[in-house]
């Protein structure tokens, strides 16, 4: 059995609609597909659809920013409830913010001479209820501003940089319980990826457990054989379920390939049977 649990569509910053994006996960060879749009569950609806078409597994999830000491964290939540009140009002005060940052990271641009507009980020981002500085990337590129997204980040979009713009993002603490209360299950996404090791320590994966975490996403292109096993070792210290996926974006990243990383099917069951709805 081959899993990959997180992956995106353009009901976030992927470029696979949700039913494109399942129909391609079954031609990849994989039985179980989790769809972890960010800070959104609007997709899971076309994904069902296509996944029942198909004969995949389709896990219903979503990846949400979260803050922790200072910087920031992914948290993957799959099968929370998605008409619980707390999570659905803490998920529209984070796309109000991704939505609120949008124009000023284009005025931060333009101020620092690059030639952008709202209506060029529109019409990258589509339908996307979750529309964020990808899509200034996707617009940057197609103006020929910059060659693709890895370079808008790494030049214009990233902290420190000129089109850099804060915005909300829930507490890391904050949402593991959000995700736990609304009967989903909570895995922290690529720990160690994007300069989060310095605080997503062993210390502190023992807290979050404590507040419900239920697994780390080990296997991931943002971590080195060395740190896969270095993080296997944690989760098997503090008997949190170990994950691996692919982070798939479509067109939106290179070298993340449906089903580049699994889970074992083991780790799997564990992680499903946590779920309590």
């Amino acid at each position: 059995m081959r899993i990959d649990l997180h992956t995106h569509s353009s009901a976030s910053d992927g470029t696979d609609t949700p039913g494109d994006l399942v129909r391609e996960a079954a031609a990849a060879g994989l039985d179980v597909v989790a769809l972890t749009d960010h800070d959104a569950m609007s997709g899971w609806d076309e994904a069902r659809r296509a996944a029942d078409e198909v004969g995949i597994t389709l896990v219903p999830g979503l990846e949400v920013s979260t803050r922790f000491h200072h910087r920031g964290v992914h948290l993957l939540g799959y099968l929370p409830d998605p008409a619980y009140p707390p999570l659905v009002a803490e998920l529209d005060r984070i796309l109000v913010g991704r939505t609120e940052r949008t124009p000023a990271i284009v005025s931060a641009l333009r101020e620092h001479g690059v030639d952008i507009t709202e209506e060029d980020v529109r019409r990258e981002s589509g339908g996307s209820v979750a529309a964020g500085r990808p899509h200034v990337a996707d617009a940057l590129a197609r103006l020929g501003v910059v060659r693709d997204r890895t370079e808008a980040f790494a030049t214009l979009l990233s902290p420190g940089q000129p089109g850099y713009v804060n915005r909300y993002a829930s507490r890391l603490e904050d949402m593991v319980g959000l995700v736990t209360d609304a009967g989903g299950v909570a895995v922290v996404a690529h720990p160690w990826g994007r300069g989060s090791r310095s605080v997503v320590t062993p210390e502190a994966l023992a807290a979050l457990k404590d507040l419900g975490l239920a697994g780390i996403e080990v296997d991931h292109q943002d971590h080195s054989a060395e740190a896969r096993a270095e993080l296997r070792a944690i989760a098997r210290d503090l008997d949190l379920v170990v994950t691996g996926s692919s982070d798939h974006h479509g067109l939106g990243k290179v070298d993340h390939d449906l089903g580049v990383n699994t889970t074992d099917p083991e780790q799997y069951e564990r992680l499903m049977s946590l779920v309590r709805r």
